[in-house]
């Protein structure tokens, strides 16, 4: 077996130490890699006075389970944002503010699910954004490439709890 001149200099103690600590600090990281860290952070929104209270609601009427995915909210807590551990994950955020995109003509790409009527556009990754329309507050539903096998799939599961909660209307 080749030997490491490196390693053959160092004094026993740190060699045998070594190992152990580059296994530990992978293992670190690894773990830091599935919590999260940093990159399940999401901006929540600030809705309105009035919108507040139909997105708290919102979020108490969601589902634990999207397509058989566990929710695993995002970081900060707030009651305006939930999310679902597909891979990658899908995130809703209530109360967000009307975006651009549905100042175009959404009539060829609006899909509407389970009587609620949804704008979509490109999230900049190669999935979507889904804007909920004709409601008293903005829902919004990102769903990123890869994470179902139809891009929609995951907003039949989310259309009662915004049915039951967000009425229709402006």
């Amino acid at each position: 077996m080749a030997r490491i001149p490196l390693l053959g200099s160092l004094p026993a103690p740190v060699r045998w130490a070594a190992p152990p600590a580059v296994l530990l600090g992978g293992l670190g990281l690894l773990l830091g890699g599935w919590t999260g860290s940093g990159s399940d952070r999401v901006t929540p929104p600030v809705p309105k006075a009035d919108q507040a209270g139909y997105c708290a609601a919102l979020g108490r009427a969601l589902p634990q389970t999207v397509l058989g995915h566990p929710r695993a909210d995002p970081s900060p807590a707030s009651p305006y944002t939930a999310a679902w551990s597909s891979s990658p994950r899908t995130v809703l955020r209530c109360g967000v503010a009307r975006p651009e995109y549905l100042n175009r003509d959404m009539s060829a790409t609006a899909p509407e699910i389970n009587d609620v009527q949804w704008g979509m556009g490109p999230d900049g990754s190669g999935g979507y954004r889904f804007v909920t329309t004709l409601r008293k507050v903005y829902v919004e539903v990102t769903v990123p490439k890869g994470a179902y096998p139809n891009y929609a799939d995951p907003l039949s599961s989310l259309t009662d709890a915004i049915k039951a909660t967000i009425p229709e209307g402006f």
